[in-house]
This record gives structure tokens, C-alpha cells and sequence, in this order.
């Protein structure tokens, strides 16, 4: 492990689906400081989802950065993660001139050619690039809606341009560019056959490399990089049967195993532990789905832990749940599909359902289907990869929400690891741009930064009445 400097700060800042998100933090991982800029999901038709990209791409950035520090304030370096894919046509300087498309929104399936594979391509493959074609069709779209921008580039370049002046990307987002990609930079005939030049496309850095200096300051800013990443890299599962499941407006869920192993429709990705592979992917059953659901009920909401009593109120909790309402077997089943699914049916046309209510329901039952369905999720992705998992490690923004985690350990049959510090995305971005500042030389010293805040154990009892609804879950599923 590489030694470290005592006095060095780092900030990440994680551009979310509904907020950007930054954490100012010493070299021993503690967060000295955090801020929140709120923006709009909008989502003008069903498989359609945007951001007002000069708002949450370009000032949210800015905003959440001058919150976490005043000038003058130590900063060694600066690194911005976020959702891929994404895109926007940019002008001269770097100011959006068209909605910041986001993953899954159907334009980008659209404006890809008749005949493209990947326009015609079967809904249940399950390799990465397969099941992740929006970037070509994202770049398609606004080169064809904005054919003189001055640049196209997903959400990570246009805050970086912003911060810095440079609009770079790494090589790990860069990798989820698909078919735009040749021997890890652009591939200027493809771009050619879009409309595009490659001097229109951002700067792509090595993972971890500089890309440019912060404006005003000598800190160094990384590449954008891959907000799951991120979380990855400073959540702790690193061991054969650790599962990280990421509580986001996306749920991600990525089990570690020791070998290359293949399930239905789900994917297998390097580990950044040598020897270690991710089983699992992106499902749309995260907070989107959830919030949703909670906004229809308008149930009791209850206060992320937090916010309760006994709370440190500040990285973690001491573990204390609400009491429990409803009865075990009193709780109908819940599809999450809301704009189709991602992993393991890669199927934008499915969609939710509900199953069993009746007129005994209350708010309080819907919504603990709305939390079982995120764990019968990551149980059903575990079953495809016939995986052996000891624990959850669970991170994002839903782990605040008690409830939900206890939910999410009595579906899956896990036990569940809140993290310490929720804000994962951006604390894995902040140890980022320790690489790109050279107070570091690996992901290696990453791992001191992960931190239990508390565990949740299932219920015996509740668990045993969600693995009879695990199985109706499952017969509600197209298969796989």
C-alpha cells in the first residue's frame, strides 16, 4: 500500500439521476465535507429520459463543488463520475444545446439505421456491449438534431470542460461507447459514418490518469469516469460471496466470485481485485421505481435512519430500524418494470405489474412490495449466476431509507452491510482523483476507505413469507 500525505483533500462529485452529489475527503477517507444540488428527471414519454443538461451536467457540478470548499481551501484533486451512458451536443463553450439524453431512453434505439445489428439485435443478450447500444444511437440523435454543435459529449466532459476547460473522459466510460470505439480510442471511420468528427468527441484518459487542472486552483481533475465504478472500489465487497448492491435511481448489483462464470442474461465483468470477477448489472428496480411507488401511496414516510434518534446524523447510523408494521403474509407482489428491464432481459417493453392485492391493503403493505421487489431482484440475478453469497454490501441513496434495507435482507435472504458513507459514487470519485493527483498508485488503497456504518439481519419470520412471494415474483417474469 502506498504511503499516504497527512494533509491532502481530494473532492468527487457524482453527477446522479435526480442530484449531484460531492464529498470533500482526507486521505483516510473521512468526509469533511458534503453538499446536494438537486435537479429534474425528466421523462417526456415512457421510454424516454433527459436531464436539462446545462443545469445537471454543467452548474450542478460548479454549485456542489463551491459548496464542499471555499477558496483557498486545500484541494490536491477533483474527480466527476456519473450514469453511462448519456450524451448532449455541447457549443463552443461547452454549454448544452440539447436535452442531456440518459441511459435507456428509446431516441437513441431509434436513431440507430433499420438495418444495424444493434437496432435489431434479440432483447436477451447479456453481454455488456450488446445490451448497452445507446451510445451510438445517443450520438446519431443529436448529430442529427444539432448537426453544427461544436462537440458531443456524455455528462462527465461537459462538467469537466466546465471545471477545467478540458471535456475529458476515461478509458472506462469511453469503453461503454460500443461500437464508437477502435483499439480504446474513436473510430474515426465510424464517426465519419455518423456525421461526426473525432475532434467533436471528448479527450480519453487512462482510468485514474490527469486529464487537466482545476481552474483556479493546482488541483488535478481525472477523467469523468463510471459513477458504479466508483462505488465499487470503496464498498468493501471484495471477497468471494460479497454481493454490492447500489441503491440508486438504478439498482446495480455485482456479486464477486473467483472465476469467469456465465448465467442467463446477466453479465460478467473484471473485478478491480486481481483474480476476482462482477456477476450481475444495471436493473431499472432501483429508487425510480421506489420513489415512484412511494409518491402513488402518499403512506407514512418514514425518516432515513439518519434522521432518527440516536443518529450520529453524519457517515453512518447505529443500526436502529422502525418497528414493524403489517403482517408477514399480507404484502402483494410487485414487478419493477416501469421502462422495461435492463439485466437479465435487456427488454425495454416489459412492464410492471401488480399481483395478489386485495381490498385488505393498506400504503404500508404496497410499499413493502415496492422494497421486496428490489430484493427478489438481486436474489433472481444470483439464482441466474448460481451464486453462493454470504452478504449484501448495500450503497446509494436508498440505504437511508430503513425500511427498505430491511426489506431488501429478508428478500434476498441476506444479510445487508449499509455502508458508512451512502454518498459511495462520490467517495470512490474522490479516491479517483488521489490517482490522477499521484497520492496514490492503485485501487489498491481504496479498501481502507470501506466502512460498515451497520448490519440488518432478516427476519426469520418475514423472510420465510418473502420466499413464498420470490417464487410468484418469479412465474410474473418473462423467462429468461
Amino acid at each position: 500500500m502506498t504511503a499516504v500525505d497527512p494533509g491532502s483533500v481530494t473532492v468527487g462529485i457524482d453527477i446522479g439521476t435526480t442530484a449531484v452529489k460531492a464529498v470533500a475527503v482526507d486521505e483516510s477517507g473521512t468526509v469533511l465535507a458534503r453538499s446536494r444540488v438537486p435537479h429534474r428527471l425528466i421523462s417526456p414519454e415512457p421510454d424516454e429520459l433527459e436531464h436539462d443538461a446545462g443545469r445537471a451536467w454543467r452548474r450542478g457540478p460548479l454549485q456542489a463543488l463551491a459548496a464542499v470548499r471555499s477558496p483557498g481551501d486545500p484541494l490536491d484533486g477533483v474527480c466527476v463520475c456519473a450514469m453511462v451512458p448519456s450524451m448532449t451536443a455541447v457549443d463552443r463553450r461547452g454549454r448544452p444545446r440539447s436535452p442531456g439524453l440518459l441511459y435507456g431512453d428509446a431516441r437513441g434505439r431509434r436513431s440507430l439505421e433499420p438495418d444495424s445489428e444493434m437496432a435489431t439485435s434479440s432483447p436477451k443478450q447479456s453481454s455488456v456491449g450488446d445490451t448497452m447500444p445507446d451510445a451510438e444511437g445517443f450520438l446519431r440523435w443529436a448529430a442529427a438534431g444539432t448537426p453544427d454543435a461544436f462537440g458531443y459529449w456524455p455528462a462527465q466532459a461537459v462538467a469537466n470542460f466546465a471545471l477545467s476547460g478540458v471535456a475529458a473522459i476515461d478509458s472506462g466510460v469511453a469503453l461503454m461507447s460500443g461500437s464508437l470505439l477502435s483499439a480504446g480510442q474513436w473510430d474515426v471511420d465510424k464517426l465519419r459514418d455518423v456525421g461526426v468528427d473525432a475532434s467533436q468527441m471528448p479527450l480519453i484518459v487512462p482510468m485514474g490518469a490527469r486529464a487537466g487542472t482545476v481552474t483556479g486552483t493546482d488541483a488535478a481533475l481525472a477523467g469523468g469516469t463510471v459513477d458504479a465504478l466508483c462505488d465499487q472500489i470503496v464498498s468493501g465487497a471484495d471477497n468471494a460471496g460479497d454481493v454490492l448492491v447500489i441503491c440508486g435511481a438504478t439498482l446495480i448489483v455485482w456479486a464477486v466470485v473467483d472465476e469467469h462464470v456465465e448465467g442467463p442474461g446477466v453479465w460478467t465483468i473484471p473485478h478491480t481485485v486481481p483474480g476476482k470477477m462482477l456477476v450481475g448489472g444495471p436493473s431499472n428496480a432501483g429508487a425510480l421505481f421506489v420513489d415512484w411507488a412511494r409518491s402513488l401511496l402518499h403512506g407514512p414516510r418514514r425518516p432515513p435512519l439518519s434522521r432518527r434518534r440516536g443518529s450520529s446524523g453524519a457517515d453512518g447510523d447505529d443500526g436502529h430500524l422502525p418497528p414493524r408494521r403489517g403482517h408477514p403474509d399480507r404484502v402483494p407482489v410487485w414487478t419493477p418494470y416501469l421502462r422495461g428491464e435492463r439485466v437479465p432481459y435487456n427488454d425495454t417493453t416489459l412492464r410492471s405489474a401488480l399481483q395478489g392485492l386485495d381490498i385488505t391493503h393498506d400504503a404500508t403493505a404496497l410499499e413493502r412490495a415496492a422494497f421486496e421487489a428490489t430484493g427478489f431482484v438481486v436474489r433472481h440475478m444470483l439464482d441466474l449466476g448460481q451464486i453462493k453469497a454470504r452478504r449484501i454490501v448495500a450503497s446509494g441513496g436508498g440505504t437511508r431509507v430503513g425500511a427498505w434495507m430491511q426489506a431488501l435482507a429478508d428478500a434476498a435472504g441476506l444479510p445487508v452491510d449499509v455502508v458508512a458513507v451512502h454518498e459511495g459514487s462520490a467517495l470512490g470519485a474522490a479516491y479517483m482523483a488521489r490517482l490522477a493527483a499521484g497520492l496514490e498508485q492503485s485501487f489498491d488503497g481504496a479498501r481502507r476507505w470501506a466502512r460498515v456504518g451497520f448490519r440488518v439481519e432478516p427476519d426469520a419470520v418475514w423472510q420465510e413469507a418473502a420466499d413464498k412471494r420470490y417464487e410468484r415474483f418469479r412465474s410474473m417474469g418473462p423467462t429468461t
